[in-house]
């Protein structure tokens, strides 16, 4: 499986009263409900490419110390490119998936409220989460496989 993973308002929740608490490594702790609900889905193939404004901020080993100390299972971890043209994230996803050749279930798990836009193949896939709550388990019954 492929899971297109943002970071803030997912992982992290954004609480404007409230300053995430940030770890030894200098990035945010990730909730505890978005860890559990996150090892939930991924296994030993799955692939996480961040789409979250961090991405460039970190090389993907980097990336993948960040999630081994946040108690995130061993999968494999990307980017996708630097988001140079400042578009949408709609934007930005829209233009990975159109060089891709996806043949995998994926999932794009973001809290970015442009991806309502998405055309219905890739907003079937789509968990939308709250911002100041991330990801949680409830939210993924509502995804058919």
């Amino acid at each position: 499986m492929i899971l297109l993973l943002d970071i803030d308002g997912v992982m992290v929740p954004q609480k404007s009263w409230k300053q995430p608490e940030i770890l030894e490594d200098g990035f945010p702790a990730f909730s505890h409900f978005a860890v559990e609900a996150l090892n939930g889905l991924i296994d030993s193939d799955t692939k996480i490419f961040i789409t979250s404004s961090h991405k460039s901020s970190y090389r993907p080993h980097e990336w993948q110390a960040i999630f081994k100390t946040r108690g995130i299972k061993h999968c494999s971890i990307y980017r996708l490119p630097e988001n140079t043209n400042n578009t949408s994230r709609k934007e930005e996803i829209l233009n990975w998936f159109e060089f891709q050749n996806i043949i995998e279930s994926y999932l794009i798990l973001d809290d970015d409220t442009s991806l309502q836009g998405l055309p219905k193949n890739l907003k079937d896939n789509l968990i939308q989460t709250s911002p100041m709550i991330g990801l949680r388990n409830s939210d993924l019954p509502q995804i058919l496989f």
